[in-house]
């Protein structure tokens, strides 16, 4: 996004059709917070945290959101695949729901708007800065 903001160019290794989960920083911060306070019960066991299967997209879904923010497609460039890089990953965040109730509240859609309005508040807050600097 911050790339975009700034109209450089933004380079996709592979095809983009790569899939990942999405996590709002909120819901981290909460899943954190709920371990503490169930600490006793979960102590000692390791939990995969995500945005779930309910909050999925691939590479290229996340342009097509960034395009419709901005009112402009982000400019790309594609590179080889990197080696290691997973086609699809999603965590299962079953685990740590059963034992914590925990689960993501901020969707794809609406997390994707407000780090695109984050981003811009803080990036329009911070052009005065820069015109001092220079």
């Amino acid at each position: 996004m911050i790339r975009a903001a700034e109209r450089e160019p933004i380079t996709i290794y592979g095809d983009g059709k790569q899939v990942r989960d999405i996590l709002f920083v909120e819901d981290l911060v909460d899943a954190f917070l709920t371990a503490e306070h169930r600490l006793p019960d979960i102590a000692g066991q390791a939990f995969n945290i995500g945005g779930g299967p309910e909050n999925t997209l691939s590479l290229l879904e996340l342009l097509d959101r960034i395009a419709a923010l901005n009112g402009r497609r982000p400019r790309l460039a594609f590179g080889d695949w990197r080696v290691g890089d997973q086609r699809w990953y999603v965590s299962d965040i079953r685990k740590f729901h059963r034992l914590t109730g925990w689960a993501p509240r901020v969707g794809v859609e609406e997390g994707v708007r407000r780090l695109h309005a984050w981003l811009t508040a803080s990036r329009d807050e911070a052009v005065p800065m820069r015109a001092v600097a220079r």
